[in-house]
């Protein structure tokens, strides 16, 4: 049952959908809070704990996704430990888990005795690993096919994981001594400030002209850059070149693991999909 706070002017406040809303005494919900409702202790200590949550609830998707693409093992007493709270189970909900013995499934809960989730053939299952990955779709075996599954069974992730787009080395792959791709060059933004929001936009860093995704594959860090300008903020821009870089090399193209390759590409494409397009009259 649903708590309401009385605020001494006559209305009654709550949190609800991630917002502060009010009631009047006959116990109708109003469409906005009443200024003098607004103005109370009640209001600011709903309002405080409101961003307190969504900091929060922001906090643990940013771990999570730092899981994910960083391949890193979780310990499973770990989530046990932060199941309860809210924000996590949302993140962790129906995420795609897998030990290193290759039991796969869909997390669904997680206590003491172990995780339970719903694996590949739809049958409720109990993992009782030390550690499990989140892994990236690039990396899971028959892709579509648990992606079907996924749907017939309704399952949807809050963590973009499952359904994330993904790009893999063309095959043949390209010639060792190639390290730059030209795909997402000419992209035209009438101005920096525009290609850079959008990179931001969709969680990329923005460093010396780059925009930048790291992640960790095979123990080593390696970052994706792709060239969107230098310049004025106000002035045109270009893009340029993608590569990827490890321990202050530049990887052959062809060296690099499939995760950096599917999230530098994944990158490119989506900032490159913001340009001006210029529309024939």
């Amino acid at each position: 049952m649903q708590e309401w706070t009385p605020t001494g002017t006559g209305y009654e406040l709550t949190i609800r959908d991630g917002a502060v809303v009010a009631r009047n005494a006959r116990g109708r919900v109003l469409a906005t809070v009443p200024p003098k409702a607004r103005d109370t202790e009640a209001y600011e200590s709903l309002a405080a704990l409101l961003d307190f949550l969504r900091t929060h609830d922001a906090e643990v998707g940013e771990q999570v996704e730092r899981w994910f693409l960083r391949s890193l093992p979780v310990p499973r007493v770990l989530l046990t430990q932060v199941w309860a709270d809210e924000a996590w189970r949302s993140w962790l909900t129906d995420t795609v888990v897998l030990t290193e013995e290759g039991q796969t499934g869909f997390l669904r809960a997680a206590d003491d005795e172990g995780l339970g989730v719903v694996d590949l053939d739809g049958e409720s299952l109990l993992l009782t690993a030390d550690r499990v990955l989140i892994p990236h779709p690039v990396l899971l075996p028959e892709l579509e096919e648990i992606r079907a599954f996924a749907v017939e069974l309704g399952v949807t992730q809050r963590l973009d994981q499952l359904f994330r787009e993904i790009h893999r080395l063309p095959s043949p792959p390209p010639d060792p001594e190639v390290r730059t791709l030209e795909t997402w060059a000419g992209g035209e933004f009438d101005q920096l400030r525009f290609a850079a929001a959008r990179a931001v936009s969709k969680g990329f860093k923005i460093s010396g002209g780059y925009a930048t995704t790291t992640v960790w594959e095979n123990g080593h860090q390696v970052v994706a850059r792709y060239w969107i300008g230098v310049d004025n903020p106000d002035y045109e821009t270009s893009t340029g070149e993608l590569y990827w870089e490890s321990e202050d090399a530049v990887l052959p193209v062809a060296s690099v693991g499939p995760v950096a390759y599917s999230e530098g590409v994944r990158m490119a494409g989506l900032i490159y999909a913001g340009r001006t397009i210029e529309v024939e009259k």
